[in-house]
């Protein structure tokens, strides 16, 4: 199956579980790109709608482009009571927007699936001039390095997923065909040189709390442990949760890193 399209057999799951964003960073992405009823939004890859709702109760006329055909329908039951809501079941690099420009660009933790030859482009033609670009995700770890080790232990004795999510990547953006190659990962440079400007990073802090039960259900919506087989998957999951359990007093506190990259196409 295209990996791109992991998350789509899960839909519930990863409603449930998949980490949502904090209100500073939708007031400032709202502010930035002065989203009203006059204005028009897409998301790409929203997933089942982590970092939706705030956009849609601005008014805005807001756009979808969903990859997966599941994640696309319980989009659609989600947010169907809002009358500025509409969604495409269809794949960004692909579609074909037409005339349709955008005030503001935006992806949650979806962007990095897009060979980024297409994606950056593709985005700075679809924007408005002087249009808001923002990409974000959410990274951090354990309160608790010993947790962390004893947890990183078992991954090193039982993980092995059918498909390696870092292999993926680092697949995809060798074969990209790019006639100015980037040699650095890096989202900043990335858009300087796709012709962004105004380029902020910022950071917002937020925990999350779990047992060891809501923990392995939450790491279950990661993709390479959506492709893990038995016995690996069992072996993984029942050593993560014991590991917790005797090391964590059935307790894991994220400290959630959530990074956002903010941009602007020129006027």
């Amino acid at each position: 199956m295209d990996f791109r399209k992991i998350f789509d057999t899960i839909p519930e799951q990863f409603d449930k579980w998949r980490p949502h964003y904090c209100d500073e960073l939708f007031n400032d992405l709202i502010e930035h790109s002065k989203l009203d009823s006059t204005k028009k939004a897409l998301e790409i890859g929203p997933g089942t709608g982590q970092a939706t709702e705030p956009i849609l109760k601005t008014g805005c006329s807001y756009l979808a482009i969903e990859l997966g055909e599941h994640l696309a329908e319980f989009m659609n039951n989600k947010f169907k009571s809002y009358d500025n809501f509409r969604l495409v079941n269809a794949d960004f690099e692909t579609y074909d927007f037409g005339r349709n420009r955008f005030d503001l660009v935006y992806s949650a933790a979806a962007f990095q699936w897009i060979k980024r030859e297409i994606g950056y482009p593709k985005v700075y033609n679809i924007l408005k001039s002087g249009g808001t670009f923002a990409h974000f995700a959410v990274a951090g770890g354990s309160r608790v390095p010993a947790l962390d080790d004893k947890i990183q232990e078992v991954y090193a004795e039982y993980f092995r997923p059918e498909i390696d999510y870092d292999e993926y990547m680092k697949q995809k953006n060798e074969h990209s065909q790019i006639i100015d190659p980037i040699q650095v990962s890096n989202p900043q440079e990335e858009l300087e040189h796709y012709g962004f400007v105004d380029i902020e990073c910022r950071h917002y802090n937020k925990i999350r709390e779990f047992n060891a039960d809501d923990y392995v259900s939450y790491i279950h919506t990661h993709a390479p442990h959506i492709t893990l087989q038995k016995p690996y998957k069992s072996k993984v999951y029942e050593g993560i949760r014991d590991v917790i359990l005797k090391y964590g007093n059935d307790k894991v506190t994220l400290d959630d890193d959530i990074i956002l990259y903010i941009s602007r196409k020129p006027s």
